[in-house]
């Protein structure tokens, strides 16, 4: 017979995004099987739950758990590779030869591994992603106790996970067929880009997602290129490609976004469309910026990811926010636009709200998962201190999150990463690093 396990969290200050911009003083979550059954001023929590395990956080802020909206977590083995290129020159020179050669269960497995670690030890509880051999990628979520929805990812022209349309499908049913009752991974279907996946293929995403319920997930809108390419071979812009087909009429996460018209904001407003702002990425790539003040003036909702590795250079959500903060107020002009407590709220809520997932997390409130994260806030350069949220996103760095809980269940403390080992991470690391500096001087031979 099961115990039931209580454990109390508490520090010096709780931001739990709802209600919006509120502090905690002095407060405590009451956390319940992974669960969070209340929040209480210390004190009264102790009193009332004499016999639970008690962590204390001075100086610290418990905020929600970070959701990163939009990633490549197999990726990361490609760290920064063919760095300072446009888009298009970066895949097809850098990229796709280097997966062409690479791509296996053990590459994906690897790679998400070390994406994972990254992500817990920056603050982040979800991921959302899109890469090839799911399955391993799944495996890497259920043994390190991190949250995911992975992408059911379709292309129309083969990799080495799948060769035909029908194929990716069949490959993303068995990923749920396999995976379907674990309480931590979640789905999205993931038909790359427009450019990538034809009209018939699209309207097979849009029927699986309906089945499965989930939302479609897909890079659009990216570069001007794109859109000039798709007037080109299709008379029209690829939101308007999209909204034809009827993607855009069930729940749809639009990555990047920058080539914005007003005739793609009527398409988007009214509609179960959220946007993914990826600004790192973006700006590395110089593939525009994303209207975010504007969209969410719209009624829009827009979540925060870092894209992956191989284009950002990081998995850094501390760092997005702040990039996404500043972004927003130079595009606009408005040094209002997107407040540091709104910029929190995209990076957890924003994001949960994307992936349909809201009524279980992005906000510390009673009923939903106990995605937590406590970031140390003494530090001197963070001092005086007059408003927590602004001091998180505008100078605040990843190495402040000091313990991450998913579901209740501490995965980091004290820096210290508790389902794995960053030694074997750094000998794999290599390991894989040197093949693929093997395989980039052979293509350049």
């Amino acid at each position: 017979m099961s115990t039931t396990r209580i454990l109390v969290l508490s520090a010096s200050q709780i931001l739990p995004v709802i209600p919006r911009d509120t502090v905690l003083v002095d407060h405590a979550l009451v956390i319940r099987d992974g669960i969070i059954q209340t929040l209480l001023p210390r004190e009264e929590a102790l009193a009332q739950y004499p016999d639970a395990e008690h962590l204390h956080r001075e100086g610290h802020a418990l905020i929600p758990g970070l959701v990163n909206v939009h990633t490549h977590s197999g990726m990361s083995l490609l760290r920064g590779l063919g760095s300072d290129r446009p888009l298009m020159d970066w895949l097809k020179r850098y990229i796709w030869p280097a997966e062409g050669r690479l791509l296996s269960p053990e590459f994906v497995r690897a790679g998400t591994r070390l994406s994972v670690a990254e992500m817990l030890r920056g603050g982040t509880t979800c991921f959302s992603d899109m890469y090839l051999f799911v399955d391993d990628a799944a495996r890497v979520v259920d043994e390190t106790g991190i949250r995911a929805a992975l992408g059911l990812t379709v292309f129309d022209f083969p990799t080495p996970w799948a060769q035909t349309a029908d194929e990716y499908f069949q490959r993303g049913a068995e990923v749920v067929e396999n995976w379907q009752h674990h309480d931590r991974i979640h789905y999205t279907v993931a038909p790359h880009a427009p450019y990538t996946v034809g009209d018939e293929s699209l309207q097979r995403v849009a029927e699986r997602a309906r089945e499965l319920a989930v939302p479609i997930h897909m890079h659009v809108h990216e570069t001007a290129g794109e859109i000039a390419d798709a007037e080109r071979d299709h008379g029209e812009r690829p939101l308007a490609r999209l909204a034809r087909l009827g993607l855009l009429d069930q729940p749809f996460i639009a990555v990047h976004m920058t080539q914005v018209s007003a005739q793609d904001r009527d398409l988007l407003q009214g509609r179960p469309v959220s946007v993914a702002h990826c600004p790192e990425s973006n700006l590395k790539l110089a593939s525009g910026f994303c209207p975010v003040a504007e969209l969410l003036d719209a009624g829009v909702t827009v979540g925060l990811g870092t894209d992956g590795t191989a284009s950002n250079n990081d998995l850094d959500m501390i760092g997005e926010m702040r990039t996404a903060a500043l972004l927003a107020k130079g595009i606009s002009g408005n040094a209002s636009a997107l407040p540091a407590t709104a910029a929190l709220e995209m990076a957890t809520l924003g994001s949960a709200r994307a992936l349909g997932l809201a009524d279980r997390i992005g906000s510390l409130e009673p009923g939903k998962q106990a995605d937590v994260v406590s970031i140390d806030l003494r530090a001197i350069e963070l001092q005086p201190m007059h408003e927590p949220a602004a001091q998180i996103v505008y100078a605040a760095t990843r190495e402040a999150v000091t313990d991450v809980h998913v579901a209740g269940r501490p995965l980091l403390r004290d820096r210290e990463l508790l389902t794995l080992d960053l030694d074997e991470l750094q000998a794999e690391a290599r390991e894989w690093g040197a093949r693929v500096l093997e395989i980039q001087r052979e293509l350049a031979a």
